[in-house]
């Protein structure tokens, strides 16, 4: 049988008359028959059935727009119903939620999900943030090509593919080795190269010093250390309290010895692993 390579054959009359003749009474194409009854040649058999596969194909090519073009609208719901309401208006940081596909990041049994304004749950305790927290995030920490980002808790992998896009070059740190794959896995089939995977605890800091962080868990208590590595001029993002209501933070050091600290909003996420606890009071 000849392969079948997805074209419909055309003659001087138009469609290929097997595929008509397919669409008027496909048995009779099968059985090898002609108008009149009369048996067919066996290659005019084969040639009709591949006739029947070629005309029958656009069927699965619209069922896969249908799926494409349902994406595309839940992309766009999220972006003008939950991104844009949080006053998230940079057209660098919306074009990007467009290009950076984040249904490729989630869990494949999550795939659903991956619009919705919450969290998503990775396993090993970890989440991915709603898509409203990502965007605001991104924008307001106003990361610039030569940016330099640190990210404690690589998870999906999702929020560092949006950094190694903005920035220079990101060291992203996971605890959880096979989380660690599994982003791996992500970053490079989106053909992220400026990016360093690391697997450790850097919930109480790590080496080096950035333009940016951005801590992906939040902390009951945020250590030090974590301003101590931003260069002048640079910002740290941090989500600080105990569950139920923490408080985004975005600190800037505005010169070596000082800080500036803004309170962007409340919010509650998963912690981060081994975060620094604050002293308790024990009768």
């Amino acid at each position: 049988m000849l392969p079948y390579d997805g074209i419909i054959r055309t003659g001087s009359k138009g469609m290929s008359h097997f595929a008509r003749n397919a669409d008027k009474d496909p048995q009779r194409v099968a059985q090898g028959t002609g108008k009149a009854g009369q048996k067919q040649p066996a290659s005019a058999v084969r040639l009709s059935m591949n006739a029947v596969c070629c005309y029958t194909a656009p069927q699965d090519y619209t069922r896969w727009m249908e799926k494409m073009q349902n994406m595309e609208q839940a992309r766009f719901n999220m972006i003008e119903q939950q991104i844009r309401p949080w006053d998230v208006l940079d057209t660098r940081i919306l074009d990007l939620l467009h290009r950076i596909r984040r249904e490729h990041f989630v869990p494949a049994d999550k795939k659903a999900m991956a619009f919705m304004d919450m969290e998503i749950p990775l396993g090993q305790g970890a989440c991915m943030w709603p898509p409203k927290l990502e965007a605001r995030v991104l924008q307001e920490l106003h990361i610039k090509r030569s940016d330099r980002v640190l990210e404690v808790g690589t998870g999906s992998g999702y929020l560092t593919a949006l950094l190694c896009a903005l920035s220079s070059h990101v060291t992203s740190v996971e605890i959880e080795p096979q989380l660690g794959e599994i982003a791996n896995a992500h970053l490079h089939a989106h053909h992220c190269e400026n990016v360093t995977l690391e697997t450790g605890d850097a919930s109480h800091g790590w080496e080096g010093k950035y333009d940016v962080i951005v801590l992906t868990g939040s902390t009951p208590v945020l250590p030090k250390s974590f301003q101590e590595s931003l260069n002048v001029g640079g910002r740290l993002f941090a989500i600080v309290g105990d569950a139920p209501v923490m408080e985004a933070r975005l600190i800037t050091r505005a010169a070596p010895d000082v800080f500036e600290t803004v309170n962007m909003l409340e919010t509650c996420i998963a912690p981060l692993k081994n975060a620094e606890q604050p002293a308790r009071f024990v009768f």
